[in-house]
C-alpha cells in the first residue's frame, strides 16, 4: 500500500509539473524566521533566516518509478479491479516512466540536488546573488540560509528566486497595486495557500508523514523522502495603514508602527495575507 501510494503521488507531481510547468523543483521552508518591514513611503526590507528544503522533480520521478516497478498490478477496464499487468503493459509503463524522468531532468537543466557536489556548487552560486548572505548545504536536499534585502516598492517582490531556475514556487509575494496599495501573501507557508504547486506539494508532504510503524514496515530501502517539518514565524511590521489581514489576533503595537504575526506549522490552514495602504 505504501509503495502504491508513493507511486500515485509521485505520478501526480510529475504530470502536474510536466503539463503546467509550474516549477523546476519542489521547495519548502523548514524551521525559519521571516520578517517583512514596509514603510508607508514605500521603503521595505525582508529577511529570512532558516531552512529551505529542495527536492528535484527528477527525484520524485525516480521515486514514483521505483514504486510502480514494485507494483505490477493494472486496472481491468471492465471490472475496475486490479489484475496482473501483461508484458506489453509493463513495457509501456517503463517507457512512460523513462520519458517522464528525462523530462524532469531536462527541466532541472541536468542538475541533481541529491548529489552533494552539485548541491554545494548551487549553494556557492546562490551566495553570489544579492541578499543571500549565507547558504550552507546540510545534506538530503536541506539548505540553511540567511537572506536579507532592502529596496523600494516600485515593483513586485518575490522570495525566493534562484538564478538559472526561472520557474519556482514562492514563499512570500509582495504585489504593488494601483492607488499605492500593497498585497502581501505567503503561499509557501501553507499547503492551502494560493500557489497551486505549494498546495499540491503540501498535500504530498502530509501524505508522506508516515507513522513510525508505517516507516518501519516500509523498510530501510524505501523511497520515502526525508522532508523537514515546517515550523516558524512570519511577521509584517509597518507604519502603513493595514486594510485587511488574516491573523488570529490582529495588529499589535510595535516600535515601528504595527505588527502582524503568523505562527506557521504543518497544521496552518491558510496562507498569511494582508493588504496595506501606502502614503507617498
Amino acid at each position: 500500500m505504501i509503495s502504491r501510494t508513493l507511486g500515485f503521488l509521485g505520478r501526480i507531481a510529475i504530470v502536474a509539473a510536466g503539463s503546467v510547468l509550474l516549477a523546476g523543483c519542489f521547495m519548502s521552508p523548514g524551521t525559519f524566521e521571516a520578517s517583512l518591514d514596509i514603510r508607508k513611503d514605500g521603503r521595505f526590507s525582508f529577511t529570512y533566516d532558516g531552512e529551505i528544503f529542495m527536492m528535484a522533480l527528477g527525484d520524485l520521478a525516480e521515486m514514483a518509478n521505483a514504486a510502480e516497478g514494485a507494483d505490477e498490478s493494472c486496472i481491468d477496464k471492465d471490472t475496475s479491479e486490479e489484475r496482473p499487468c501483461s508484458k506489453e503493459e509493463m513495457d509501456a509503463k517503463r517507457i512512460e516512466s523513462e520519458q517522464e524522468t528525462a523530462m524532469m531532468q531536462a527541466m532541472l537543466g541536468g542538475q541533481d540536488m541529491s548529489d552533494p557536489e552539485t548541491a554545494a556548487e548551487f549553494a556557492a552560486t546562490l551566495e553570489r546573488q544579492a541578499g543571500w548572505n549565507r547558504v550552507e548545504y546540510l545534506g538530503d536536499g536541506l539548505f540553511d540560509v540567511e537572506f536579507a534585502i532592502a529596496s523600494t516598492l516600485n515593483h513586485d517582490f518575490d522570495f525566493p528566486t534562484f538564478e538559472g531556475f526561472p520557474l519556482q514556487n514562492s514563499f512570500v509575494l509582495v504585489n504593488l497595486r494601483d492607488g499605492d496599495r500593497v498585497r502581501v501573501e505567503a503561499p509557501g507557508f501553507s499547503a492551502q495557500g494560493g500557489n497551486p504547486l505549494a498546495s499540491m506539494m503540501g498535500g504530498m508532504a502530509g501524505a508522506f508523514a508516515f507513522s513510525p510503524e508505517e516507516a518501519a514496515a516500509a523498510g530501510p530501502d524505501s523511497e520515502m523522502p526525508n522532508m523537514p517539518q515546517v515550523e516558524g514565524t512570519f511577521r509584517i511590521v509597518t507604519d502603513a495603514a493595514i486594510l485587511t489581514n488574516n491573523t488570529d489576533e490582529g495588529p499589535a503595537n510595535h516600535p515601528g508602527g504595527q505588527e502582524l504575526a503568523w505562527e506557521i506549522s504543518p497544521t496552518t490552514a491558510a496562507a498569511p495575507a494582508a493588504l496595506l495602504q501606502l502614503d507617498r
